[in-house]
Parts: structure tokens; sequence; C-alpha cells
């Protein structure tokens, strides 16, 4: 039998409270843009909307943007002040993403609340250093609530992005061009510190620092291949349909690899 999704009742909500009261329910949900969730096969008591309460918009400051958990992944992917930000990172990391079609319908919020293994989103925000404001918990690090149990029952209202120096390469393996990724990694540096996050390993994405400074002098062929050695023995990797633990920890070795050279080339 295929999956099937059941819906007893639908609710816009008509603001945060309501939505975050009616989350609070184990079988109630939040659609978001139901495009992953409508391949589960569940029973859900309510379905959530929060299609009415303005988080559809990218706000910019002087040193943040705030990104509503309703934006479409698409709107991120056409972003000039993104793609200036990230150095095209932005793009790189969604526009693999199934399609037009879908990331017109996938919204950031839907993307990093599922913390999926395999979530390009996940990976690159993570390397920006980015911030989660949620309705009743408040603002923390993604870090930080990508590590909140599954359990959890909030609403996801904004992302935050620091509008920093930081230099940023998003690269990823696929098997097929629109398939999920094998592997995926950023690399971030800023003010000479590296954040390097491997995700689809195939579980959600973990951040690594440089412990052994060994971009510290700067990137050159040996000091990159160096790096990529030592990220890629300490990812905890795994295997799948798409590929086993031992062919992750080589892809990992070259993309590293070859962010940290791209690094490189950018400065």
């Amino acid at each position: 039998m295929g999956k099937v999704l059941s819906i007893n009742q639908y609710v816009r909500a008509q603001s945060l409270d309501e939505a975050y009261t009616l989350c609070q329910k184990k079988n109630n949900v939040v659609l978001g843009g139901m495009l992953w969730l409508k391949m589960h096969r569940r029973q859900v008591g309510t379905a959530i909307d929060l299609c009415d309460l303005g988080l559809d918009k990218i706000e910019e400051t002087e040193t943040e943007y705030r990104i509503g958990a309703m934006v479409p992944l698409r709107a991120l992917e056409l972003h000039e002040g993104f793609a200036k930000l990230t150095q095209g990172a932005m793009e790189e990391a969604v526009k693999h993403i199934v399609g037009v079609q879908f990331r017109n319908c996938a919204t950031l919020g839907g993307s990093l609340w599922g913390r999926f293994g395999f979530s390009d989103v996940l990976t690159l925000f993570l390397a920006l250093d980015a911030r989660v404001k949620l309705h009743h918990a408040g603002e923390m690090p993604l870090a930080d609530f990508a590590a909140l149990p599954r359990t959890t029952r909030d609403i996801l209202t904004e992302v935050i992005v620091p509008k920093t120096a930081r230099r940023v390469v998003y690269l990823s393996q696929r098997n097929i061009s629109t398939d999920f990724p094998v592997l995926t990694v950023a690399l971030a540096v800023q003010d000479g510190a590296y954040t390097c996050v491997v995700g689809a390993r195939p579980m959600p994405a973990a951040v690594f620092a440089d412990d052994k400074g060994l971009l510290a002098q700067g990137i050159t062929e040996e000091t990159a291949r160096a790096f990529a050695e030592d990220i890629a023995s300490r990812a905890a990797l795994a295997g799948n349909m798409r590929g086993s633990a031992d062919y992750r920890r080589e892809i990992c070795k070259v993309l590293v690899r070859r962010a940290a050279l791209a690094l490189a080339k950018e400065g």
C-alpha cells in the first residue's frame, strides 16, 4: 500500500499564539510548504497553515537579514543580496533541489524544521552562522536548534543571517542532478577562523572547526588536502541507497579540498 496522508481538520492560524497552542497536540502539525509532509503515511489531527501570519518576507538591516519561515527557497535562490553575501553559495545550495516548481513551494522554515539528513539548506545555513527564532523558546543559534529533540513543539518564525565579511563555498555530490545529495559540504572563513559543515552523511549536517590549524598559514594544495583528510577522518558517516560510508568518506575528502581551494581563489 502506498503512503497516505490523512488530515482531519485544516486551520489557517490568525496569530502565532493560536498556531503555537494548536501545535502542542501530538497529532497536529504545521504545514509549511507541505511538500515533504505529503510523503508521510500518517493521520494528522489538525493541519496548521501559517500563510496568513506575514512570515513570507525577507527583511534587511545594516547588520543582518531576517527571513520569514514561509519564504520559499526559490526566493532565496534569486535574491541578489544573498548572492552577494554568500558569493553565489545560496543559489548553489538550493538550485539542485528537485525543480523550480518545487522550490517555489518549499519553505525555508520547513526545510530547517525537519532537520533532514539530506538537507542542502541546513548545511549552508549552519556555515552562515545563522540563528533561528522560535515563538516560545525565542532566539538561538541554528546549531543549538538542530540539536533539539524532534519532539520539540514550537513555531519557527524566522531565520537570522548576519551580514559579515564571511566568505563561503558550497559543494555537493549527487548521483543525478535533482536527486538527494550523496554528500554536502559548506566551508566558510571569517577573521581567519574556518567552519566546515558536512551534510547528507546521510545524517543531519555536522559542524567542524580547523582544530589543528591546518589552514592557519594559508591555503595551498598541500594544506587543503591535509584539512580535507582531517575532516573526513572526524566526520561520522554511514551508508544508504546512495552510497556507502567508505564512498562518502572519499567524496568528503574531494569536496572539502575543492572547497578550500575555491576559498583561496576567492580570497
